[in-house]
């Protein structure tokens, strides 16, 4: 809907690769076929920020323009798509029922031969970094609190979407409704706002910045704890290619933060090298870790536990499923 069938609708070809994602394959095919355009989860970006940090010396790369969605892309990953892959990522937002509904649109466009930004020409905005973007032309967007109104700017709510557009017609991107389940269509309105699950802010500008999944959010020692935030700035850490925050169960403040960590290659190697050091070697990694999350975040947000794993749960599209996670903390909880 979004790639393939738009590509075809205007003659242009579309490199396909049946197989599963690495950056050094990514890379080269981006080169081998010139690609200009291209979408990229944020999991892709982040393995390929790790393995090929400064990818103009081994790649010679045409790219134009980059959107991603699936996860908030972050300021690391945007940092390092305009400083190393020479184009402003495009982050933007929706869901499998509407589609996408929100985004930024910092794309260069080629008149006369010249490059100009859209913001030139008062079709595009510029991208913040870190943020969701705005609503697309056409669509009404909005925070909203528990009771259908529309929180104040910096307020976090629930992104909806109006089943109206802005013209008062139907919005043409919704979906009917859930087959065969009517109840379940109708609990996702408050209204005629479709609630779509996903915290976010708005600013003064327009913009929404992203608080993660309503049930991924939780409660640590009575502060509220939004995933994201503490996920990206583990990401900044060289020693870490993924990250995952979820709730680990406990007696006395209800939860506490932990972290999932997928190690760089370099530092899983050199964790095989410390062989019957490894424990310590863990120990060492896991304060480096959380004194490097303490010196950019509040205090209560840094990782009171942090597990090393291979890989994180996802779904097929790219999105990291705490859920798992979060489950699998509940059980462990229960046999202890």
């Amino acid at each position: 809907m979004d790639a393939l069938l738009p590509t075809l609708y205007f003659g242009r070809p579309i490199v396909a690769y049946n197989g599963r994602f690495n950056p050094e394959l990514a890379l080269t095919l981006m080169q081998e076929h010139g690609v200009t355009h291209t979408f990229l989860f944020p999991t892709a970006l982040k393995a390929m920020m790790k393995a090929y940090p400064e990818p103009g010396r081994q790649f010679q790369l045409k790219l134009q323009a980059m959107m991603s969605a699936g996860e908030a892309v972050g300021d690391a990953v945007f940092a390092y798509c305009r400083d190393h892959l020479g184009v402003t990522v495009n982050e933007m937002f929706g869901q499998t029922e509407i589609n996408y509904v929100v985004g930024n649109c910092g794309m260069e466009w080629s008149w006369g031969g010249e490059l100009k930004a859209h913001t030139d020409s008062g079709i595009g905005w510029p991208a913040k970094p870190g943020s969701m973007g705005r609503p697309y032309p056409g669509q009404r967007v909005a925070v909203i609190d528990d009771d259908g109104k529309e929180c104040a700017d910096g307020v976090p709510g629930d992104v909806a979407v109006n089943r109206y557009d802005v013209h008062g017609d139907p919005d043409p991107i919704f979906f009917l409704g859930y087959w065969k389940n009517e109840t379940a269509t109708r609990g996702k309105f408050t209204g005629d706002w479709c609630r779509t699950g996903d915290l976010a802010t708005r600013d003064a500008d327009g913009y929404l910045w992203y608080q993660g999944r309503a049930d991924d959010v939780f409660k640590a020692a009575g502060y509220r704890i939004g995933p994201s935030e503490i996920e990206n700035c583990l990401v900044k850490h060289p020693a870490v290619i993924n990250a995952a925050v979820v709730p680990k169960p406990d007696h006395e403040r209800g939860a506490l933060v932990k972290a999932f960590v997928v190690l760089a290659p370099e530092f899983v190697a050199a964790r095989a090298r410390s062989g019957a050091d490894a424990a310590g070697f863990d120990a060492q990694l896991v304060a480096q870790l959380q004194s490097h999350v303490k010196d950019k975040l509040a205090p209560y947000e840094y990782p009171k536990e942090i597990e090393f794993i291979d890989a994180l749960p996802m779904t097929t599209t790219g999105k990291v499923q705490r859920r798992v996670l979060r489950l699998q903390e509940e059980e462990r909880a229960r046999k202890a």
